[in-house]
């Protein structure tokens, strides 16, 4: 067994904390001082696109994912726990924020060339924390924007994550198959030659410059929609680059890089309570393993990373093991939204799936308002101190911001976030009794086990993605506790409940159905 650091801290911590818990208001926020405060390192496991039937923990027979297994069967697993939203920026600015996405406009799937969508005078996550003594770092994904809407990926970029209370950051701008391909270091660009400077583009091509749909001779991964622009390592993207050659990452070692980033922080953080966002880049595509782990699903490159992917947290795990931190370490594993197969690329996602089913019984998937677009696995691990169980209270993690804050003796709350710090350390089965999700502009509640969904005119299939949206010219209901599946649209048979949430809905968003489908349809 590992021995924590400051181990009279943490005992005398932890015995307090145990009192402390047995408050009879359970998620109220109770006055601290700083005797009763418990400052575990904190670590946030973020896949990308990962949905709720896509680890074994949660039902998946096709895939083996024995590390994130590790955290969801020995921690605290939820049955109901959600992204903010169906797409991954708006999703990672509500948890850094707080703050329910559809309150900022900008707050959309964002091009490389973004400005940041966080005001630097926001309280977020890791500003909270720093305040509370913590070291902060991001590692990872980031596509919350760069900059005040101009960057010269030359010089210092900034803002980004160090101003908005990361310490540390390293960094993808955006996603893997957006430009610019670059890893970006506390807001300068890794590696780059200033006699080759980046120039970027997300409108049109630099002359004489090769794209995948001019030059599908230099392609290795063959583009379906949407990402025919500048190629880098013989896979095209969405936007233009042009020069930072010595800069470009190389996608294939992308997943081990970030790992070994990460683990670099913890070692070098170890002496003091440390907050890492570790913002894996998988599934998401392009879907690109490292040689080792191509084929080794049988599912195509989207199965070999999600266990490429799991072996990255082993590895992470292994790390906080032989430093003595998984002891002292509050670990968050969840995912920015659900699952997508083909999402621009033929990469064999579709015709490799077999009997896998990545969103598990739910409907949806990434883009939708259905279940499976904001369901994903989620679960909180602390070792000797989280009781292995499966919770089925609804959380989202819009919550972690109060939750967290009061975990270590801040006073600072979200907007939107509520404090759910007992459910989260599995001590109590209380969870959200409304909860607004939201899906490319698109919002429906979920209200205690009901989900009502407004009309919307859009698609009710996107059908280069094929996944159903949860489009319908008319109001839905379900409910989930009978029909998780949303099959049965139960909005004629059930006006009573029908018209309860819809005033329910109105209240939190501040209008009415017709003025909020009017603002989100815009």
């Amino acid at each position: 067994m590992s021995i924590p650091k400051y181990p009279l801290f943490y005992l005398s911590a932890f015995f307090v904390t145990l009192t402390f818990f047995g408050c009879k208001n359970e998620n109220k926020k109770q006055e601290v001082t700083p005797e009763t405060v418990v400052k575990p390192n904190i670590v946030i496991i973020y896949a990308d696109d990962l949905g709720y039937g896509d680890l074994s923990s949660y039902g998946a027979t096709a895939l083996e994912t024995p590390n994130m297994d590790r955290l969801v069967n020995g921690g605290v697993k939820f049955t109901n726990g959600y992204a903010s939203s169906a797409t991954c920026s708006p999703s990672r600015f509500a948890l850094l924020t707080g703050m329910y996405p559809w309150r900022n406009e900008n707050a959309k799937i964002l091009p490389g060339t973004a400005p940041l969508l966080i005001d630097t005078a926001q309280m977020t996550l890791p500003k909270m924390l720093k305040e509370q003594g913590y070291q902060t770092g991001i590692v990872g994904k980031w596509h919350l924007g760069l900059g005040n809407g101009t960057v010269d990926w030359n010089a210092e970029i900034t803002p980004g994550p160090n101003e908005v209370g990361f310490e540390y950051s390293y960094i993808m701008a955006a996603t893997q198959d957006r430009v610019p391909t670059v890893y970006i270091k506390n807001g300068r660009v890794e590696n780059l030659d200033p006699n080759d400077p980046i120039q970027l583009d997300y409108e049109k091509n630099f002359e004489g410059e090769p794209t995948g749909l001019d030059n599908p001779e230099l392609l290795k991964m063959k583009w379906h929609h949407g990402h025919n622009s500048s190629i880098v390592n013989g896979i095209p993207r969405i936007g233009f680059m042009k020069g930072g050659e010595q800069a470009k990452w190389v996608d294939e070692q992308m997943a081990e890089n970030f790992l070994s980033k990460a683990q670099d922080y913890v070692k070098s953080k170890k002496d003091k309570p440390f907050f890492l966002y570790y913002a894996l880049q998988q599934p998401h595509v392009p879907r690109t393993p490292a040689p080792e782990f191509a084929g080794k699903s049988g599912m195509g490159p989207r199965g070999d990373v999600i266990l490429e992917a799991d072996w990255c947290v082993g590895e992470f795990l292994k790390t906080l093991e032989e430093e003595g931190l998984l002891e002292n370490t509050l670990i968050i594993l969840s995912s920015d939204n659900g699952p997508v197969l083909n999402d621009g690329y033929y990469d064999d996602a579709v015709e490799k799936l077999g009997d896998h089913k990545p969103a598990g019984v739910l409907r949806g998937g990434k883009y939708s308002l259905f279940e499976a677009g904001t369901r994903v696995p989620f679960a909180t691990y602390w070792q000797g101190t989280i009781k292995p169980q499966t919770s089925d209270a609804v959380v989202s993690q819009i919550d972690l911001l109060s939750s967290l804050a009061d975990l270590v003796g801040s006073t600072i709350t979200g907007e939107d976030s509520q404090d759910l710090l007992k459910t989260f350390l599995g001590k109590s089965q209380e969870g959200r009794d409304n909860l607004i999700l939201e899906a490319t502009g698109r919002t429906a509640l979920r209200s205690g086990d009901w989900i009502f969904i407004p009309p919307y005119n859009g698609v009710a299939v996107a059908e280069q993605v094929n996944i159903e949206l949860g489009n319908a010219r008319q109001y839905q209901l379900y409910n989930l506790s009978e029909d998780l599946g949303q099959q049965r649209n139960l909005a004629e048979s059930n006006p009573e409940k029908l018209e309860e949430l819809k005033a329910i809905y109105e209240s939190i968003r501040g209008k009415t159905t017709t003025e909020v489908q009017e603002l989100e349809l815009k």
